[in-house]
């Protein structure tokens, strides 16, 4: 469902993100793992057709994200880590306008808009200005705004951050629903745990270069141990035990 194909980008002699060879595979929770700077966020910005990768490409569904960049949107949800609103739009609003720009009319933009603003739990601040919103009622508005179009494929960028205990459960249990339907997400977190919850496979990044994937099995069989995911990161990331 989602191909990479020796994606990279470069600033100047810096590696962002080193050639990246991949596949995620239809209907799996795909957790995307590294430190600060890692080249997580770098990697999904590429995949949205956001920057333009320095070599390689992605396919999703066979489309290119660059070349057919707006076919693609129309198969994919996008949250980014810190979702930014017009200014001088109301919750519901920002929703109604997503939803007819995937091509909803007007009516059924109206009922997706409140259905998603009740699951989300928004409808009491619906009517009220998304620039004054919380971080985590960002973040709920902006994983409606990825959900509208009931698309097949999600990329979201760190999904929880922001939200309450209870709101990241929910959040949590949906996508491993919409997971379940046939769904395909590719998630990026710093949150090990959950990741360890949710995901089928993870990719572990580091300094721009995938060093680990697989199954949470898969990963300890590498490693010979059976340690949790949290363990397993730090042993992937630390520079000296790798080179040992």
């Amino acid at each position: 469902m989602i191909e990479f194909q020796g994606l990279a980008k470069h600033y100047g002699e810096f590696p962002a993100v080193q050639p990246l060879t991949l596949a995620v595979r239809r209907g799996e929770v795909f957790g995307f793992l590294g430190p600060n700077g890692a080249g997580k966020t770098t990697t999904i910005r590429m995949m949205m057709g956001i920057l333009v990768p320095s070599a390689g490409r992605v396919l999703v569904d066979g489309l290119d994200c660059q070349a057919d960049a707006a076919e693609v949107k129309r198969h994919v949800g996008y949250l980014p880590d810190n979702p930014i609103f017009y200014d001088f739009l109301r919750g519901r609003e920002i929703l109604q306008f997503v939803a007819e720009m995937h091509g909803m009319a007007r009516p059924a933009a109206v009922e997706r808009a409140a259905q998603l603003l009740q699951e989300f739990g928004l409808q009491d601040v619906s009517e009220e200005f998304a620039v004054n919103y919380s971080m985590g009622m960002k973040k709920k508005l902006g994983l409606a705004c990825a959900l509208v179009h009931d698309p097949a494929v999600l990329i979201l960028d760190e999904p929880i951050n922001g939200l309450d205990p209870r709101a990241a459960r929910e959040v949590q249990d949906r996508l491993i629903a919409s997971a379940a339907a046939g769904k395909t997400i590719f998630l990026s977190t710093h949150l090990l745990d959950m990741a360890q919850r949710m995901c089928n496979r993870v990719g572990i990044i580091n300094h721009g270069a995938l060093v680990a994937t697989g199954s949470l099995d898969e990963l300890r069989g590498a490693s010979s141990d059976n340690s949790t995911l949290e363990e397993l990161f730090l042993k992937f990331t630390n520079e000296d035990s790798m080179a040992a």
